[in-house]
């Protein structure tokens, strides 16, 4: 039953990814944000949704997690729509216009030093963008991702993220952090999303309450006294977003690897707060 849910989902994206084609970019987030609107809270649970803003904002009423929630679907609906013109944005037709990088020095400076960094982040808006923009800037970059449950959707998935975001694909799990050590020492930065919950990490404060929390990073930055480097991505209009680069963050080896992963939530709190309905609230972040 489950494979046949997985299939008409798959046969429903194709359809949508040939109509986004014919009518365009502006015209295919149109349709795909109002689909999203609507099918969204159907298909994910709002229960979660609600239980998790009411955590990070616990003084907000009824009415403004609901602009937050319907938000969130409105920016979900784009970034599935963005799928289908990711060559694009990949190419320079769509992206170079439309994606302003700040502080674009620090990633030259990455590049010019050929020293390996950490970047982490979260999913912010068309996430996808982010490792995107630093590969085409030139830097040898690893990127970890969570394989789709779906399992006739994935490869299509996997296929456009080697194709044309970044090369260097590695999967979530124990051999994805084998490989992205192999990777490491090659000279590869890493990319991480660090905002997703884990089944095995360390209890860190987030928004508040302690939340599971990936510890690779905290790891990779102990071990080889890596610099990080935040990166957010903010949505300013339908087609036009601004990169943000930080200036890195250099941790003492007296540092714990709990103190590491405290610091790191306490920097994606900061981002999401910024824009809340520019962040996914879908996951059971919170669940221990």
């Amino acid at each position: 039953m489950k494979n046949l849910k997985y299939f008409l989902q798959f046969f429903c994206i194709l359809f949508l990814f040939g109509v986004f084609k014919i009518v365009g970019i502006k015209f295919s987030r149109i349709i795909s944000e109002n689909i999203m609107v609507v099918l969204g809270p159907i298909f994910r649970s709002k229960k979660i949704i609600i239980k998790n803003l009411s955590i990070a904002f616990p003084n907000f009423n009824e009415n403004e997690k609901k602009q937050i929630l319907k938000g969130m679907w409105i920016n979900y609906g784009r970034i599935f729509a963005e799928y289908m013109f990711i060559k694009n944005f990949r190419q320079g037709s769509i992206g170079e216009r439309n994606i302003n990088i700040e502080n674009q020095y620090i990633l030259e400076n990455v590049k010019k030093d050929s020293k390996p960094v950490i970047f982490i982040s979260g999913h912010f808006n068309n996430f996808e963008l982010m490792a995107m923009q630093i590969e085409k800037l030139g830097i040898d970059l690893a990127a970890v991702y969570r394989p789709l449950n779906n399992k006739f959707l994935n490869p299509l998935m996997e296929s456009i993220r080697k194709k044309y975001i970044c090369k260097k694909q590695i999967k979530k799990g124990i051999s994805g952090t084998k490989k992205l050590l192999e990777e490491y020492k090659k000279g590869s930065s890493i990319a991480l999303m660090i905002d997703q919950r884990v089944s095995e990490g360390v209890k860190c404060d987030f928004f508040g309450y302690n939340a599971l929390t990936t510890t690779i990073p905290a790891q990779f930055i102990k071990k080889y006294n890596l610099s990080v480097i935040p990166v957010y991505i903010e949505r300013l209009h339908d087609e036009k977003f601004k990169l943000e680069i930080s200036k890195s963050i250099q941790f003492s080896k007296k540092n714990s690897l709990e103190e590491i992963t405290s610091e790191l939530n306490r920097i994606l709190e900061q981002m999401i707060i910024r824009n809340p309905d520019q962040w996914i609230w879908t996951h059971n972040r919170w669940k221990i």
